[in-house]
């Protein structure tokens, strides 16, 4: 995969005018790739009359078979035997059904390379300890899903001094542990050490706001950061607007904005969104991100709304070129910050039981094929 590592070899990460070239290339490497180790994915390819050697320029990415983020839930879709795949994880499995991908070594060694190189701008690597609480999952061997494996991974931006989660694990399943998390913040709030939130944000507003409830204050201490990611999942109806989040995390937690950094991914697309100064989702040069309408599945222009289809070469274990998510969205240009790639901002989600994909519909294409493992 040459081209791929000279694509996550890139000194500047949000340089995607100055590497489409590259990444095309490593488009068809990746197609080429999957086209001839999975089946399913050959199957799917063939029906709609693509070949990976139709990918020649980034224009071409419009052009090439999507898979819905359904179709992972449904079936295992591996380019390499599971023996070779030192990691398989899982989606969180809010729907009911769970993704399950393979990641190479190849696949993670390029996702470090991508992960520092992105939190290294927004300076969230550090040689100074930090405590850190979790609002998420506690790492236990029952677990296998990305977002825990995720969180844990940002405790290790800094030298962990303690970690405290809000979902523990006890008496074989995971209870939520509040009241732990919220003295673990009054203790720490009062350490010379930084203090790291990582997790879903619906956790963490429901005890911002248990603490207000409380007339709990703290002032952490400087250089402490609340990250974000994982969306609200289950608790969509509960979500709140921005600023409404901001503020409280001011009152309660003694955080700034600028304290507050956000994270945008998938299980099947794990190309690591982190916002920028201005909380925008600016697309790194390891993916592309196209918004199609919803009836036609037809590119739109910049400033319109519709489905997120996202495209990155990074992972050759499970064919991930290209998958369309369930999430409505916008590319947007221009960003105060000065970085020049557009941002994508997330406006709501849809039902992917009302897509129907390009790719004339995957499962009935794979219908009476066979997973090979």
């Amino acid at each position: 995969m040459k081209y791929r590592r000279r694509l996550f070899r890139q000194p500047e990460p949000y340089d995607t005018e100055g590497t489409d070239e590259l990444f095309a290339a490593a488009a068809r490497e990746n197609c080429s790739y999957a086209y001839a180790h999975c089946p399913e994915y050959k199957t799917i390819l063939d029906a709609e009359g693509f070949s990976p050697d139709g990918l020649r320029a980034v224009q071409d990415l419009a052009a090439l078979p999507f898979l819905p983020t359904a179709l992972f839930k449904r079936r295992r879709l591996l380019s390499m035997p599971r023996r070779r795949l030192p990691i398989v994880v899982t989606s969180s499995g809010t729907s009911g059904h769970t993704s399950e991908i393979g990641f190479s070594f190849g696949d993670l060694w390029a996702g470090l390379k991508m992960v520092l190189r992105v939190c290294r701008k927004r300076r969230l690597i550090s040689p100074k300890p930090c405590h850190y609480v979790v609002f998420g999952y506690q790492p236990n061997r029952h677990n296998r899903t990305g977002v825990s494996k995720t969180a844990f991974g940002v405790t290790l931006f800094t030298p962990a001094l303690s970690r405290t989660y809000a979902l523990r694990w006890q008496d074989g399943k995971y209870v939520l542990d509040l009241k732990a998390v919220q003295a673990a913040i009054v203790k720490h709030s009062r350490s010379r050490f930084p203090l790291r939130f990582m997790g879903f944000p619906s956790y963490a507003w429901f005890l911002m706001k248990h603490m207000d409830d409380q007339g709990v204050r703290v002032q952490l201490p400087k250089g402490s950061k609340l990250m974000l990611g994982g969306g609200w999942k289950q608790f969509y109806t509960e979500e709140v607007e921005k600023p409404v989040f901001y503020a409280l995390a001011k009152k309660v937690l003694g955080l700034e904005e600028t304290d507050i950094i956000e994270f945008y991914g998938a299980v099947e697309h794990p190309i690591l969104y982190c916002d920028c100064e201005q909380h925008h989702f600016h697309v790194p040069i390891y993916s592309r991100v196209l918004i199609r309408d919803a009836r036609t599945f037809e590119p739109v222009q910049n400033g319109t709304p519709g489905l997120v289809n996202l495209i990155s070469p990074m992972v050759c274990g499970t064919p991930l070129l290209s998958v369309m998510t369930d999430d409505l969205g916008v590319l947007r240009d221009g960003c105060a910050c000065g970085r020049k790639s557009p941002y994508l901002e997330i406006l709501g989600r849809v039902g992917l039981s009302d897509i129907k994909t390009c790719a004339a519909g995957a499962s009935e294409i794979l219908n009476g094929t066979e997973v090979s493992l």
